[in-house]
Parts: structure tokens; C-alpha cells; sequence
């Protein structure tokens, strides 16, 4: 976990790098336009270039990235940085600097796009929401600290607007040898592209372990999205339960699950009307919609997370009780199926885990051989018996410590089962399907016919819980790498995928789709709930307060004042994104914008009647001066950070990067459209019209998130994607009903 936090704050770094360009390009046009003499379209022009390159940049990044990886893009934002930082240290003229300025804008476009797209591949679901908050803290932070270095200058005799600029270099030089020497590929990327034992070796300097054959699986399974999906109920035991004379394959009503990491399974026993995230998408989500216009994904979401204990992201227990439900059986003991498997390959060469990986071999497992296919159970007609060790303890190790798998994060389990149907001939066919186990409610030592299994009762110690089920095919299970005698579920090595790049036919996908109206509908929102405006007016508004003249009579000239001005604004910002860091993965993104965005309104409502209600001059001022800090404040809580966060949790791995991209070029012409109106809408509605149209897209805004907007915290991104494509999937069946 240190890893994924050391790399975040790295990765970060450029949007420091954008926020410290923001300032010193506020800062230094003051004396740009003073010797190059510029008109104010061209000084215009001057700030705006970086807007411009990054907008252009936008529009190809996502695919660029899903094709040849985060890291590369990365490494060639620092080197844009770094080459427009000397450029503008050099700029002997207008044109030059315009070009300098462009090239920022291509390193500030690929900074912002992928930096958060990078941290969600890299984190711990738990602490997702946390790291990617940090663009936000860092890109403040590097406001603060280059308005205070332009201030510095400013008392100088003569400010050199050259140095101002160029400065930047220097962060970014560091940016550079950072990205090269110390940030890894994305894990994800690389399973994505067939790489997996470099993938191995990211996970385990991220995670600071060396099993991680668990989140790798994980990984794998996030290549394939909603085929054929569905929401199942489970109750589910420990499988050491059973004894040797127990026949689970001839048994109709129980299944046998199969985790990741060796030797864990579980029994399970299908069941209806205990889940409440099943029950949920039955009735009250997809059918009986409690509030009306709700999209259901967001009472699915909502379902999940109702279940889960309040106890914080860095001390989750992330499903404990799977952690100490294992399997002990002895990896040397094969059953009698895993003995007809063994016979059909005797000749082949199947690398394992330890060492001997490759990745332009087909049959490569993904994980240790005695892991999910010792024990897959192909119903047989002579039956088989489960070789599993009686008396095993459910809880392994020294007292009080899990010895196990802890989940995937957030509640969750990844597990297989192995499912059979007639075909058209009337051969039967079978083939493993993927389940995310979600626990639906707390441990139970029950006696009773809950989970018996044939021959006896659980026993009265015996431990089970009620579980929810996402079901669907997994990733790399197909009738054409089936008769290639592979290993068992999602241990086929992926190179035969890896060559597909991203599609644009996947942004048609229903669950895509639905992900790309939450995406691109809320970055339009925040950029017109106001944030531009309250910006561009807040040195007016201090300079209202007093703040200018208390200067002034320290002998601070009026530009100095307005940097200094600018640099405590931004150093306001810093403790609420740490708050925002600190809730981001305990009250959720959802609850954090809904109880935020009404302060936004209120903020906004105050500046409306303080600009049209005469309070008198100092009444206005404070009113003002109070309403921009808690604008400030609040939004850099909520709605300034969570828009990138969601657009970088809810696609799917094969197109994140380009659906980033769409919702990110949304962002900045919506960026551009705002910042070339507010002067024509100042002249033309006044301060208070702006700030009133500013309150009624706040208004828009909170109802958009009450009604389309999910809660993802703690939850593993392939989780996410895979209720898109659930929850898109039911409503259409719902609809047709």
C-alpha cells in the first residue's frame, strides 16, 4: 500500500506542474503586455494557448493510451513541461512564446487526462477515492507556491516575466526523472496487452507482497464486461465442512466455488429473497423505482454500499470472513477429475508460477496450477469425491490472525463456478462462469438446513454468510481456447486479446454508454456551476473587503497585493481537499457532492442579493468575501475533485483511457465556452445574472447526482464496470416487461 501511495504522489506531481503554470501565466502577463505591447486579443491569445493545446491533445491521448500505455504518456508530459518551460525562458518574441505556450498545453492536457486514469490502475480500491484526490491538493498546492514566488518577484525592480515562466522547468525536470526512473507501467494495461509477468511484478512493488495472484485474476477477468450478466443469491459455507463420503457433484442444490488463491473454495447454496442487493434489482431498482427518474444503478449502487460497515477506508476489513473460509486441502491430493485433465496434457509443458512465466506462451498460467483448477468439479457420470481435509480450522495461523484471502476490496470476492447446459445436439456443454461475491449480512454459527450439505448439518460451530452474486462469463473462457485444454478459469494467458486496441463499437455497449452519460453530463455541470467566475471575481471582492487598502499601507503596490491576494485564496483551498481526502472513502462521492453543491448554491444566492440589495459597503464586503471562501472551500471538497475520480472508476480497461479522454475534451471546451462568455455575459446580465445562472446549474448539478450518479467508493473497478453493464442489461429487460 505504501507503493500505490509513494507512485500516486509521484504520478500527482504533473498537476502540480499544471497548477503552478496557471499561476505564473496570471502573474506574468501583467508584465508580458508591458514590453511586448499587446493588444488584448493577442494577450488574450497568450493565456489562452495552453487551453488550446490541451484541448487539441485531448482528442487523441485516451486512444494513444489505451494503445501504447499510461506510463510512455506520461514520461512525454513531463518532457513537454520541461521543453515549454525553456522555450519560455528563452521567448525573444510573442511568437515564439505562443509556441511555448502550446506545448504546455499538450504536457498540462496529458497531465490532466491520465494522471487520475493512472492512480485508479495503480491503488487499493480502499484508498482509491484518497489518492485521487490528491491532483486536486497538489494542482492548489502549486498554485499557492508559484503565486508566492511571483509575489517575491514582484517587489523586485524589475520582474522578469522570462524567469516567472521558465521556473517551470525545473518541477518538471524532476517530474521527468521521477516518471522514468520510479512510476511502473499500469498493471492493468499490462494484463490488458497479454504482459503479465511484468503486471506480477507492478503488483507486487504496489502492494509490497508477494502472492498477488488474487488481484491478478482480478485483473484479467476486468477484460471481459457483461457477458450475459446476472444477479444470484448464495448462501455460502467453507468447504473444509465437508467430509470425504460427501458427493457435492451429485448434488442439484449446492455448487462449489472456487477463489483465486490456492486451495480456496466454498460451498454454496442458491437461494431467493435474502439478498437485498438481488432483491434490489428485482424490485426496487429496476421495476418499482421508489423515486421517480432515478436511474436504477444508482438504488443498485446504493444497495451495496447500505451493507457495508462504517469502520473507514484504511482499516476495512474487506470481507473477513472469506479471508478465514479456506480450503486447506493438501496441494499434493488431486481429485479424479483434475487426474482426467492431468492425463489429457501429460505430454505438455505447462510453465508454473515460480519463475518460469512467459508471456508469448498461450498456456502460461495466470496463477499456481493448484489453485482454481485442482478443484474444478465437471459433473461425471461416475461421480467424485472431494478431497478435503477433516477437522481443517477455519481460522489459520497464530491466534487472532486470518491466514487467507481478503478480498478484492470493498466487500468483494472474486470466485468461479462451473455451470452446465444442453446444447443444440443434446450434448451437454459446460464452462466456468465468474462471480463477484458481495457479503450481505454478518457471520452466522447456525444449525439447520441453511447450508447442509448431503449427509449431516453444518455443525453448530460451523460459520456461513448470505452472499450476492454478480455472474457472468469470464474474460478468457470461449469454446475455441476451451479445445485448447486450458488450465482452468481465467488462467489463459491473454495474448490472443492483447492485439485488439480500443474499440470505438465498445462505447456503444449499454453499460458504456450509461458510464458515459454520468461522465460527460457531470464535467459539464462543474464547469458551469461557477467556479471560473467566482475566481475571476474574488480579487474584486477582497480588494472590496479591505484587503487591498490594509496592503497598500504596508507599502505593497497594487499588482503585488493582488498576487499575495491570489496566493492566500489558494492556500485556503489546501485544508478542505485534505478533508476531501480524509471522507473521500468513508462518506463516498456521492454523499460528498450531495451535501456540498447546496452550500455552492447558497454561496451563490448570498453574492446575487449582496450585488443587487444595497447592505452598504461594508456589510457587502463581508458578505461577499464570507460567501467566496465557503464557495472555495466547498467546492475543491466536492465537486472540484470527484468528477475525474468517478471518470476514471466507472469504464471498463480496454476503453478507460479513451472514454477519459471524450469526458476530459468535454471538459475543456466547456472550460473554453466559460471562459471567452463570462466577459460578454458580465457586460451584458451584470455580476448578478452570472451568478444566478452559476446557482441554477448548481440546482441542475445536485438533482443530476441525486438521480444518475453512483456511489463507487471502496468498490474494485472491474466490480464497477460490471454493475454498468448488470444494471444497463436489467433495465432494458425491465423496459421491454
Amino acid at each position: 500500500m505504501n507503493g500505490a501511495v509513494l507512485v500516486a504522489l509521484a504520478a500527482t506531481i504533473g498537476n502540480f506542474l499544471q497548477g503552478w503554470d496557471n499561476a505564473t501565466i496570471a502573474g506574468a502577463v501583467v508584465y508580458i503586455k508591458k514590453e511586448l505591447t499587446l493588444d488584448a486579443s493577442v494577450e488574450g491569445l497568450v493565456v489562452a494557448m495552453s487551453l488550446i493545446g490541451a484541448t487539441l491533445v485531448t482528442t487523441c491521448s485516451g486512444s494513444i493510451a489505451d494503445s501504447i500505455g499510461r506510463r510512455p504518456m506520461l514520461i512525454m508530459s513531463s518532457m513537454l513541461y520541461f521543453l515549454s518551460g525553456l522555450i519560455m525562458l528563452w521567448s525573444p518574441n510573442v511568437y515564439v512564446l505562443l509556441i511555448a505556450r502550446l506545448l504546455d498545453g499538450f504536457g498540462i492536457g496529458l497531465a490532466v487526462t491520465l494522471v487520475p486514469l493512472y492512480i485508479s490502475e495503480t491503488a487499493p480500491s480502499d484508498i482509491r477515492g484518497s489518492l485521487n484526490t490528491l491532483p486536486q491538493f497538489t494542482g492548489s498546492g502549486g498554485m499557492f507556491l508559484a503565486y508566492c514566488m511571483i509575489f517575491g518577484m514582484s517587489l523586485m525592480t524589475a520582474p522578469s516575466w522570462r524567469l516567472m515562466l521558465g521556473v517551470l522547468s525545473i518541477p518538471s525536470l524532476i517530474y521527468f526523472v521521477l516518471v522514468v526512473l520510479y512510476l511502473p507501467e499500469s498493471p492493468r494495461w499490462l494484463v490488458s496487452k497479454g504482459r503479465m509477468v511484468e503486471a506480477k511484478q507492478v503488483l507486487q512493488k504496489l502492494r509490497g507482497i508477494e502472492d498477488v495472484s488474487g488481484e491478478m485474476a482480478l485483473l484479467v477477468e476486468g477484460l471481459a464486461v457483461g457477458i450475459e450478466p446476472s444477479i444470484e443469491e448464495y448462501i455460502i459455507g467453507p468447504a473444509n465442512e465437508l467430509t470425504d463420503d460427501q458427493d457435492l457433484a451429485t448434488d442439484k442444490d449446492h455448487i462449489k466455488l472456487y477463489g483465486p488463491e490456492e486451495g480456496l473454495s466454498w460451498v454454496a447454496k442458491p437461494v431467493t429473497g435474502q439478498s437485498s442487493l438481488a432483491l434490489v434489482s428485482r424490485q426496487g431498482s429496476m421495476v418499482q423505482q421508489s423515486v421517480p427518474l432515478m436511474d436504477p444503478l444508482v438504488t443498485l449502487f446504493g444497495s451495496v454500499h447500505e451493507n457495508l460497515p462504517d469502520t473507514g477506508s484504511m482499516r476495512s476489513m474487506l470481507f473477513p470472513n472469506f479471508g478465514s473460509m479456506i480450503s486447506t486441502m493438501d496441494p499434493h491430493v488431486k481429485d479424479d477429475h483434475w487426474d482426467e485433465e492431468s492425463l489429457q496434457r501429460e505430454g505438455d509443458d505447462y510453465p508454473s508460477d515460480g519463475g518460469a512465466d512467459s508471456d508469448d506462451n498461450l498456456h502460461s498460467p495466470l496463477i499456481s496450477r493448484q489453485t482454481t483448477a485442482v478443484e474444478t468439479v465437471v459433473p461425471h457420470p461416475h461421480g467424485s469425491t472431494l478431497s478435503v481435509r477433516r477437522h481443517s480450522s477455519l481460522m489459520q495461523g497464530n491466534a487472532g490472525e486470518s491466514v487467507g484471502s481478503m478480498g478484492i476490496g470493498g466487500g468483494w470476492q472474486l470466485a468461479w463456478k462451473w455451470s452446465e447446459r444442453e446444447g443444440e445436439d443434446g450434448t451437454k456443454e459446460g464452462g466456468f462462469k465468474r462471480i463477484y461475491l458481495h457479503q450481505e449480512a454478518g457471520p452466522g454459527s447456525r444449525r439447520g438446513s441453511l447450508v447442509s450439505v448431503p449427509g449431516g448439518d453444518i455443525p453448530e460451530d460451523g460459520e456461513f454468510i448470505q452472499a450476492a452474486a454478480l455472474v457472468s462469463q469470464p474474460a478468457l473462457y470461449s469454446k475455441e481456447l476451451m479445445d485448447q485444454h486450458p488450465v482452468g478459469p481465467a488462467m489463459v494467458h491473454p495474448s490472443e486479446t492483447a492485439s485488439k486496441g480500443p474499440s470505438w463499437a465498445a462505447l456503444l455497449e449499454p453499460g458504456v454508454k450509461r458510464a458515459l452519460i454520468v461522465g460527460i453530463g457531470i464535467q459539464i455541470l462543474q464547469q458551469f456551476s461557477g467556479i471560473n467566475g467566482v475566481m475571476y471575481y474574488t480579487p474584486q471582492i477582497l480588494e472590496q473587503a479591505g484587503v487591498g487598502v490594509l496592503l497598500s499601507n504596508f507599502g505593497i503596490a497594487s499588482d503585488s497585493a493582488s498576487f499575495l491576494i491570489s496566493a492566500l485564496t489558494n492556500f485556503l483551498m489546501l485544508p478542505s481537499v485534505a478533508i476531501a481526502m480524509r471522507f473521500m472513502d468513508v462518506a463516498g462521492r456521492r454523499s460528498l457532492l450531495l451535501y456540498t453543491i447546496p452550500v455552492l448554491i447558497l454561496s451563490l444566492i448570498c453574492l446575487v442579493i449582496g450585488n443587487t440589495v444595497n447592505l452598504g459597503s461594508v456589510a457587502h464586503a463581508v458578505v461577499s468575501t464570507i460567501c467566496v471562501i465557503l464557495y472555495f472551500c466547498f467546492f475543491v471538497t466536492g465537486y472540484g475533485p470527484i468528477p475525474n475520480i468517478l471518470c476514471s472508476e466507472i469504464f471498463p480497461t480496454r476503453v478507460r483511457g479513451l472514454c477519459i479522454a471524450i469526458c476530459a475534451l468535454v471538459f475543456w471546451i466547456c472550460d473554453v465556452i466559460v471562459t471567452y462568455t463570462l466577459p460578454v455575459m458580465l457586460n451584458s446580465i451584470g455580476l448578478a445574472g452570472v451568478f444566478g445562472i452559476y446557482a441554477i446549474v448548481c440546482v441542475i448539478s445536485w438533482i443530476f447526482v441525486f438521480l444518475r450518479v453512483p456511489e463507487t467508493k471502496g468498490m474494485p473497478l472491474e466490480v464497477i464496470t460490471e454493475f454498468f453493464a448488470v444494471g444497463a442489461r436489467q433495465a432494458a429487460i425491465a423496459k421491454h416487461e
